[in-house]
């Protein structure tokens, strides 16, 4: 009986402590689990975009998703140079999401693997280096109220990668409301007052009639008698925004009829058929150069009937350019002496596709010595793509209209994006507008 008991205490307390030692060790699985998980989150820290041919289906709408984190008051590392100029993001479970709405690759990283980057990165044998961005630029787009998103490649690339952006135009300009902005794009202006020299083929176009019309009624509305005097005041109010810490960024037209009307402050090279009354006797000798940002010692086009305002522009000059061959190579900088011109040549290729406008390339030699050339075609002796600093701002032209519509012309379709999600041509727009978001440091003035 007691040998019975006593095996009877003893199975049961065997059972006791086997069920004891299966329940400890669930739990103890359990928690190696949960702590493996945990660190495998932990370790997950960092979201990669890369901008790479390969690695990237969409590198414009990527930048929208780096400008949508900075606007959420996270940082980002801008590569460059790695991997096409890729992004570093802080990892989160609404980022990822976004990207995946958005159809941007990215690639999750542990912190083992991003800070393996960043050390590769520093290193002094290689040309690249990590910016970080710290906060979403407040973007204007300097363009009249009549005109259509798709009518500007910077309204329709910003709206594309989902950008926002407020648009201003002269009333705003002449009210210092550029102040509230830390990016301002020019859109296909004319700062002379010509209309565009418009003239010759399209002067009996109602489009070109009611929009002479409009522009006399702005100029009259804000108190002056001649459009060319009212756009000369918006160019010198613009030109104050930049030497006063502004960066602005212009293509096409607006880049050289902005340095004509500096220039030409307080000479009328406006003909008749514009403002009414003869030009001054002599205007090509009385330019100023020295009121310019970019170009020098360019001359003038007195013809109304030609479509061109100087010599800047190459686009007569350069002859038969085949479409097919029809390129300009991205200028290479030193990513860690040179971060503001490695910044804006970021990109998948440095051979990128010429397109035309209006205002197609510059002429080498009228681009002042202290101006950087990011983008040319050495063959055809031309800049397409130039920066430079005035007073504590910078400024990019960027010659031609619409980097995927090779020759646009009055009346044409617009281009949809969604055909170009990897254009090499509208990244070095982007890469302006992210500019601004850099980390400052000091900059020579």
């Amino acid at each position: 009986m007691i040998t019975t008991y006593l095996f009877r205490i003893s199975s049961q307390q065997s059972l006791r402590t086997h069920r004891f030692n299966a329940q400890g060790l669930y739990r103890s699985l359990l928690t190696s689990l949960f702590f493996i998980l945990f660190s495998l989150q932990l370790s997950a820290s960092s979201i990669l975009i890369p901008m790479d041919a390969e690695g990237q289906k969409n590198h414009l709408k990527a930048y929208g998703i780096t400008f949508w984190v900075l606007t959420k008051q996270q940082k980002v590392q801008w590569l460059l140079n790695y991997r096409g100029g890729s992004f570093l993001l802080p990892d989160g479970e609404s980022i990822r999401k976004e990207c995946q709405i958005r159809g941007v690759s990215f690639e999750i990283l542990s912190d083992g693997q991003a800070q393996q980057i960043l050390d590769d990165i520093g290193s002094p044998s290689q040309n690249q280096e990590a910016v970080i961005l710290e906060k979403a630029p407040k973007i204007a787009v300097y363009t009249p109220k009549t005109n259509q998103p798709w009518d500007d490649a910077v309204t329709m690339v910003l709206t594309y990668a989902e950008i926002p952006y407020i648009t201003v135009y002269d009333e705003e300009v002449l009210d210092d409301k550029l102040v509230l902005y830390d990016w301002l794009h020019l859109h296909h202006e004319d700062f002379t007052g010509q209309y565009g020299k418009f003239y010759g083929a399209y002067r009996a176009t109602p489009w070109y009639i009611d929009g002479k019309k409009e522009a006399e009624a702005l100029a009259s509305k804000l108190g002056y008698d001649k459009v060319s005097e009212e756009k000369r005041d918006v160019a010198l109010k613009i030109r104050n925004y930049v030497i006063g810490g502004g960066f602005m960024f212009a293509m096409c037209s607006a880049t050289d009829s902005f340095d004509i009307a500096l220039a030409a402050d307080g000479v009328d090279i406006c003909e008749p058929m514009f403002d009414y009354d003869p030009s001054d006797a002599n205007y090509q000798s009385r330019l100023d150069y020295n009121k310019t940002f970019a170009f020098s010692n360019f001359t003038l086009e007195r013809n109304p009937l030609r479509y061109e305002f100087s010599s800047i522009d190459m686009t007569n000059k350069r002859g038969q350019v085949p479409k097919e061959s029809d390129y300009f190579s991205l200028m290479d900088f030193s990513a860690k002496w040179d971060p503001v011109p490695t910044m804006l040549c970021q990109n998948h290729t440095s051979l990128v596709k010429g397109f035309m406008g209006q205002t197609t390339a510059f002429t080498r030699n009228e681009i002042k010595p202290t101006v950087l050339i990011l983008g040319e075609n050495k063959i055809n002796g031309e800049a397409r793509y130039i920066h430079g600093i005035k007073g504590k701002g910078f400024f990019t032209f960027y010659g031609g209209h619409d980097p995927e519509d090779y020759q646009h012309r009055v009346g044409d379709p617009k281009t949809e994006l969604e055909l170009h999600p990897t254009s090499p041509g509208y990244r070095l727009i982007l890469n302006n507008v992210l500019f601004p978001a850099a980390r400052k440091k000091k900059q020579k003035t």
